[in-house]
């Protein structure tokens, strides 16, 4: 919708809303006694990480911790990591860029941030360029999808952000997700090839 031209003050307007909304919520949940804790318990972990329990919720993200320390600069192997072994939950799936830096190293994660920065940059270059509206919002639309996905998951991970559910694109576990991210690649290089793009 930004990107579309939709103006600021619309979306100032529901963010206020959703804000109300999101804190009337919590403001009931608190009043009736029927808080979820497990809400809260990950921001205070995530808050507090040297005060959590270290084998109750903090347990995942100080595995991921450990995994990421012991890669060191080039890893301790492809398929040699130790943490994915019964140590770190979901190392097939939402902490899979644990075992990456464990097994690549400082120097193998950077290679896959820069990748997912070319592709990003690449996303955005075609939208530029490309003399299709429409083509533009689907080259926008699946450059963000696929870059904000890695964002969060690799924030995550390092602890940057609070614990979610999401997996990395094309290197999580999961064959939807896999086709699902293929598609929208496959949209995304249409409209470089039959826009005006000039790449």
């Amino acid at each position: 919708m930004f990107v579309a031209g939709t103006k600021l003050r619309y979306f100032f307007s529901f963010g206020a809303i959703g804000v109300t909304g999101i804190a009337g919520y919590f403001i009931r949940q608190f009043a009736t006694g029927k808080m979820e804790n497990f809400r809260f318990e990950r921001l205070q972990t995530w808050l507090d990480l040297e005060h959590a329990d270290p084998i109750g919720e903090a347990w995942q993200i100080n595995q991921s911790l450990y995994a990421i320390g012991s890669g060191g600069p080039f890893g301790v192997g492809l398929g040699k990591s130790n943490q994915k072994h019964l140590y770190l939950p979901e190392p097939h799936n939402d902490f899979i860029f644990a075992v990456l830096a464990e097994e690549l190293g400082f120097f193998g994660c950077t290679i896959v941030i820069l990748l997912f920065i070319l592709f990003v940059w690449r996303g955005i270059v075609i939208a530029i360029k490309t003399d299709d509206t429409f083509g533009t919002l689907i080259a926008i639309g699946v450059t963000t999808m696929i870059g904000l996905q890695a964002l969060i998951n690799i924030a995550v991970v390092t602890n940057t952000i609070p614990v979610t559910g999401m997996s990395l694109p094309f290197f999580s576990y999961g064959g939807t997700a896999m086709i699902a991210d293929l598609i929208a690649v496959g949209f995304l290089l249409s409209v470089s090839r039959n826009g005006k793009t000039n790449n």
